[in-house]
């Protein structure tokens, strides 16, 4: 199973030399412009983005449509939904208790677009962004909030363990799926709750694994003493650059497109 949310592509591309801090930033500044969008050409901006981004870091589009894959259901549904229940004046199709509008077509088309472009993108931090680096740069960025008694280093560190565990536990599901199809079990076969019950031999050793990974994580981070931020030295220090401001100034531009192309359209 080809899973790449939450993995990491090494390279020496321009993207993968930017400081952490400025990738999480513009990761930020990312999702407000996808959520600035407000007609459908205009997502051409973003598109761009992702499109540069890509171009820069010479990571694989497949990497990018992989990262898409467990989301095709999600999307499937979000269409529907609102294709079907977005409400419109101009019909397109009605039967019985169908009714699709121009409008409901629409809002289908934006809301699938918005998530596309939003898992794409956001995909791009894990895949150009190594998971000590990550944890660095969500900490400096979160220091200010010591002040009042914050544990930046520990949430840092909690959420790119979490976010680095999604394709181990992903793997580890696939390989306990097919373990258990080589056994004659059924997992296609009966109704929803026929189904549901057939998972278990799934779920319960997808459970055990999952809490002895975070065992061995445990007892690993104590052999090498481990205690927290508090005078903790690191390998390598972040430092802005050249890069980043160019990084910055760039993602500034793009920002600063998505008002200005929907007030002349």
């Amino acid at each position: 199973m080809n899973i790449t949310l939450g993995q990491f592509v090494p390279g020496n591309s321009a993207v993968h030399r930017l400081d952490p801090r400025t990738k999480l930033i513009g990761m930020i500044a990312y999702i407000v412009l996808v959520f600035l969008v407000q007609s459908i050409p205009v997502f051409l901006v973003p598109c761009l983005f992702v499109v540069l981004a890509l171009l820069l870091s010479g990571v694989p589009l497949s990497y990018v449509g992989s990262s898409l894959k467990p989301m095709k259901w999600l999307l499937v549904f979000m269409f529907v939904i609102n294709l079907f229940f977005t409400q419109g004046e101009r019909v397109i199709f009605a039967w019985w208790i169908v009714r699709i509008t121009v409008e409901g077509v629409r809002q289908a088309v934006f809301i699938s677009m918005r998530l596309i472009l939003l898992v794409a993108g956001t995909s791009m931090l894990t895949l150009t962004t190594s998971p000590i680096a990550l944890t660095d740069g969500l900490e400096r960025l979160m220091k200010p909030l010591a002040a009042v008694r914050f544990p930046a280093h520990e949430m840092a560190m909690m959420m790119t363990i979490a976010l680095r565990f999604i394709p181990l536990l992903i793997e580890e599901t696939d390989r306990i799926r097919k373990a258990q199809l080589a056994r004659g079990a059924d997992f296609e076969s009966g109704n929803l709750i026929a189904r549901a019950k057939a998972m278990l031999p799934v779920l319960v050793p997808l459970f055990i694994s999952a809490f002895r990974r975070a065992d061995e994580l445990a007892m690993a981070m104590e052999s090498r003493c481990y205690h927290g931020g508090e005078g903790r030295t690191r390998m390598r220090e972040l430092r802005f650059s050249r890069l980043d401001v160019c990084a910055a100034l760039v993602m500034a531009a793009f920002l600063a497109a998505v008002p200005v192309i929907q007030i002349w359209l």
